[in-house]
């Protein structure tokens, strides 16, 4: 005969079945819209107190705002959108020492001559573009279960996110106390800098990511194969034709402003920047330029794209 508990007792929980952990943190949706919104909306407000009070401890937070802004919020969406598998440790580990090992690689390339030919400036690519690819080697080499495409594709614009931003951030630092360029100069470099990062850097380091981790052996061991070959020098060659547009555009301007008929480019005497006569035809040809080669390189990554989706190599990235 069995007796009911007095009343008061505690009872025996039965504890019910637990969810595991997610095997990567929970973002919330939209979190690199707010990044994006609210950091734009300080960089405007450091800009407007500078202009205002004119005071120069703001500048470094200027220059890292205005540096750094765009490529982490592109690095949130396609971490939100495509990489959350990939694991925080591997994006973050190629935005920052990935981008940090691309930048040190590439200082004995740089700086080159204002005026240099084609050939020089695709050499230069090539070292920047290796440099680049070496340091994700370099990153992934402990992650063996990384691999394939969409994981090449998403790491590698980390990592050329992070050398943009490094880079763009070395590069203001250097005009503003060096050359002393001006707060408007600056602001508008930073603009300019920001909307083009997408089609620049990135997009360069993403094909031969995207190249790279797709011939990547089950056992972790990276291939060099002719494809990878040829998907490197094209990335340097989007690299040089895209460093070519200043030049180029320089002698447009030049051309069509016709404020020295008997200027050579390269020649003494010949500016090295843009007079404040062909200032708007050298932002347009500069600009349309750049938008040009990047509109190059979104094709080649939509025909990647395409062509990837259709084998398993596609979904085959996570460790």
């Amino acid at each position: 005969m069995t007796h009911s508990p007095p009343p008061g007792t505690p009872r025996a929980r039965i504890p019910g079945p637990q969810q595991p952990p997610p095997p990567y943190p929970r973002i919330a949706a939209g979190l690199w819209k707010r990044c994006l919104g609210g950091g734009l909306g300080l960089w405007a407000l450091t800009a407007a107190a500078m202009y205002a009070t004119s005071d120069a401890a703001l500048l470094p937070t200027l220059i890292l705002l205005g540096g750094f802004l765009a490529p982490v919020a592109f690095v949130l969406w396609a971490y939100e959108r495509h990489g959350r598998d990939l694991g925080v440790s591997a994006v973050l580990g190629c935005f920052l020492a990935g981008g940090a090992l691309g930048v040190l690689g590439t200082a004995s390339a740089e700086p080159y001559p204002p005026h240099s030919s084609l050939a020089i400036l695709l050499g230069v690519g090539l070292v920047e573009e290796a440099a680049k690819l070496g340091a994700l080697v370099f990153v992934l080499r402990r992650q063996p279960g990384i691999s394939g495409t969409r994981a090449g594709l998403v790491l590698g614009a980390a990592l050329g996110f992070g050398f943009a931003a490094l880079e763009s951030t070395g590069s203001a630092f250097d005009a503003a106390f060096s050359e002393g360029v001006g707060l408007r100069a600056l602001l508008e470099t930073q603009l300019l800098r920001g909307l083009l990062a997408p089609a620049g850097q990135a997009l360069w380091t993403a094909i031969t990511g995207g190249m790279l981790l797709s011939l990547r052996r089950p056992n972790g061991r990276f291939r060099y194969a002719p494809p990878l070959v040829a998907a490197c020098m094209g990335a340097a060659l989007l690299h040089a034709l895209w460093d070519a547009t200043h030049g180029v555009a320089l002698r447009l301007a030049e051309r069509l402003a016709s404020t020295a008929p008997g200027a050579r480019p390269g020649a003494p005497g010949y500016p090295s920047g843009p007079s404040a006569v062909q200032q708007h035809l050298f932002t347009l040809f500069s600009i349309g330029g750049a938008a040009l080669v990047g509109l190059a390189g979104v094709a080649w990554v939509l025909s990647l794209l395409s062509l990837t989706r259709r084998n398993t190599s596609w979904r085959r990235n996570t460790p």
